[in-house]
């Protein structure tokens, strides 16, 4: 059973890393939108915001909860 909590456990970094990776680049957008004073732009960038924020907040409580089905 230490494989699927090691498993687990790095599926949770894994996940995290990507939902921050994406919220990065949302703020990017989201900046060179209002540098360009672009709509289009802001508006991308805040929906890549959040949803890099749902999936950071997906990787830290619904994965860890993985765990209880193999222990």
């Amino acid at each position: 059973m230490g494989f699927f909590g090691e498993a687990i456990n790095t599926l949770s970094i894994l996940v995290v890393a990507l939902g921050a990776g994406l919220a990065v680049w949302g703020v990017v957008n989201l900046l060179e939108g209002y540098g360009n004073d672009n709509p289009g732009a802001k508006s991308q960038g805040i929906k890549q915001l959040m949803a890099g924020g749902g999936i950071v907040l997906i990787g830290l409580n619904l994965v860890p909860l993985l765990s209880g089905l193999f222990g």
